[in-house]
């Protein structure tokens, strides 16, 4: 299991947040995804042999929101 932080495009509103996180959650392979609106950032966990952190950028990109950058570890 990996930890990843992706820094998101500006998020406008709370739902958007709360949609990206309900799209994570039913993911496969990810793990207690969490959206912070404030910051515009995801804090998730992620099952390498189920998802990689292209999977996860292709799920929030298919809600419309783009990722600025992904930091390993935290």
């Amino acid at each position: 299991m990996k930890k990843i932080s992706l820094q998101l495009e500006t998020l406008s509103c709370p739902t958007c947040a709360a949609k990206i996180e309900v799209a994570l959650k039913k993911s496969q392979g990810v793990i207690d995804p969490e959206v912070l609106f404030n910051s515009s950032r995801v804090k998730l966990s992620y099952d390498e042999n189920l998802i990689d952190i292209e999977g996860v950028k292709k799920v929030i990109a298919k809600l419309g929101y783009g990722t600025l950058d992904v930091k390993e570890g935290l």
